[in-house]
C-alpha cells in the first residue's frame, strides 16, 4: 500500500486576530530534548539524573493527573503538550485562540553554564519540532527564546542566534536568580532585547530550594503559602525595575510577568508613588513608579482571583486599568486552564478587546490578521 502525504498549508483567506493567548506550555516528548543539549553538560550534568525525582508540585490531583487536564493526554502515551496537533484542536480549533505563545520550561540547573545548555536545547527543540512547516502549518504558534538570566553573555548570544526567527515572539527568563533585575549585570540582556525590539517575558518557575521565594520571615510551611509568596517574587522584579532605573536606560524595553497573578500590582503602584512623592529628591528616576508599570509592564490574567463578590474584582480592573497592562493567557494544558469563552465575561466591556487580543497584538509584534480555519471556534 502507497501512503501518500499531503504538505498541509495555511487558507489563502484571512480572518481578524479575536484572542492572543500568551501562556501555553510545551512538553518534549520522551527522548525528544537530548539530542539537542550540547555537550559536556548533555553527558555531564542532565543525563545524570533521573527525571522527575524533584517534583514537589502537590497541586489538585497531581496523582491521578499530574496537575493537567485530564483530557490532554495524548493517546500515545505522552505528557500534555507534547503533541502539537492536540494542542491545536484544544486550544485554536475549540478554545478558540488565534495565536499561542509557547513558553517550555525545564527543571533549572545550579550552574549557569548548564542552565545556559538547557536554554539553547529548548530554542532548537520548539524551533524544529512546534515551529517548522509541520507543525506551524497553520501559523498560530509563536515561541520563546529561552535564557539563562544568570548567565548574561551567553544570554546576549542566544538572542542574537534567535532575533531573526520569524515566529520567535519574546524572550522568556526566570525571577529566581539573584540579584534583582535592576543590577547593572543584567543591562547587556536588556539592551539586546531593546535591540531587537522584543518583549522580555518571566514564567514562575519550581527553583532549588534556596532560590524559592523566601519571606522576611522564613520559607513557607506549604506548598499554598510558596504559590502565594510566588507573587511577592514578581512584586520585589517590579520594585527593583523601577527603583533602579531600568526602564530609564532602556526606555523601549518591555517586560511581561507571567502566572505571578496580577491583582497584587494595584495597590503595589499606590505605595510606590507615595514613596516617590515623599523621597523624589532622593530618588534618581524620572517619573511615578505607576507610569514605569503602566507603559513597560505587563501583566497575564492567569491565575485569575475571583473574589465571591465579582463587583469587587471588577473594580479592581478599573481601578487598575487593565486595558493597559492585562494579557490574556489560558496556561494549557494545566489543570488551571482558563477558557478564553469564560475569561471574556470577567473583564469589564471597555477593556475585552484590549485584554483579549489588542495588547497581545502589540507586545509580541503580531499580525492582526490569520489564515482561516473552517470550524474554528471564536471567543467572541
Amino acid at each position: 500500500m502507497t501512503v501518500t502525504a499531503t504538505e498541509r498549508k495555511p487558507a489563502a483567506e484571512r480572518i481578524a486576530v479575536r484572542c492572543v493567548d500568551s501562556d501555553v506550555h510545551p512538553v518534549p516528548r520522551r527522548g525528544e530534548l537530548t539530542q539537542y543539549i550540547p555537550e559536556p553538560w548533555r553527558s555531564k550534568y542532565f543525563l545524570t539524573r533521573r527525571i522527575g525525582e524533584q517534583i514537589y508540585y502537590d497541586a489538585p490531583d497531581y496523582a491521578h493527573a499530574f496537575a493537567m487536564r485530564v483530557d490532554a493526554f495524548p493517546a500515545d502515551g505522552e505528557f500534555p503538550g507534547s503533541d502539537p496537533e492536540l494542542a491545536f484542536k484544544q486550544l485554536i480549533m475549540e478554545a478558540g485562540s488565534d495565536f499561542a505563545i509557547l513558553e517550555p520550561a525545564a527543571y533549572p540547573a545550579r550552574f549557569p553554564e548548564a542552565q545556559h545548555a538547557m536554554s539553547c536545547a529548548l530554542n532548537d527543540w520548539q524551533a524544529n519540532h512546534w515551529l517548522d512547516s509541520h507543525n506551524n502549518w497553520h501559523q498560530r504558534w509563536r515561541g520563546s527564546i529561552c535564557i539563562a538570566i544568570e548567565d548574561p553573555a551567553g544570554s546576549v548570544a542566544e538572542i542574537e542566534r534567535w532575533a531573526g526567527h520569524p515566529y520567535m515572539a519574546q524572550i522568556l527568563i526566570k525571577a529566581e536568580p539573584r540579584p534583582s533585575w535592576g543590577d547593572p549585570k543584567y543591562d547587556p540582556i536588556w539592551a539586546a532585547a531593546t535591540k531587537h525590539d522584543i518583549t522580555v517575558s518571566c514564567h514562575l518557575s519550581r527553583s532549588h530550594h534556596e532560590e524559592l521565594p523566601m519571606p522576611p520571615v522564613g520559607m513557607p510551611s506549604y506548598n499554598h503559602d510558596f504559590m502565594v509568596t510566588y507573587s511577592l517574587l514578581a512584586a520585589n522584579q517590579v520594585m527593583s525595575l523601577v527603583f533602579d532605573g531600568v526602564f530609564d536606560r532602556h526606555p523601549n524595553l518591555r517586560i511581561v510577568l507571567v502566572e505571578h497573578a496580577f491583582t497584587w500590582i494595584l495597590p503595589l503602584m499606590w505605595r510606590m508613588d507615595a514613596i516617590y512623592e515623599a523621597r523624589k529628591s532622593w530618588l534618581d528616576i524620572k517619573r511615578k513608579p505607576s507610569e514605569y508599570v503602566k507603559d513597560h509592564i505587563k501583566f497575564t490574567t492567569q491565575p485569575l482571583d475571583y473574589p465571591e463578590d465579582k463587583t469587587e474584582l471588577t473594580r479592581a480592573f478599573e481601578w487598575m486599568e487593565c486595558e493597559k497592562i492585562l494579557l490574556y493567557s489560558s496556561d494549557y494544558p494545566h489543570w488551571t486552564f482558563d477558557d478564553p469563552r469564560w475569561l471574556v465575561k470577567h473583564l469589564p466591556k471597555a477593556a475585552r478587546e484590549a485584554v483579549m487580543f489588542k495588547n497581545g497584538l502589540k507586545t509580541y509584534h503580531l499580525p492582526d490578521t490569520v489564515p482561516a480555519l473552517e470550524g474554528q471556534v471564536r471567543v467572541f
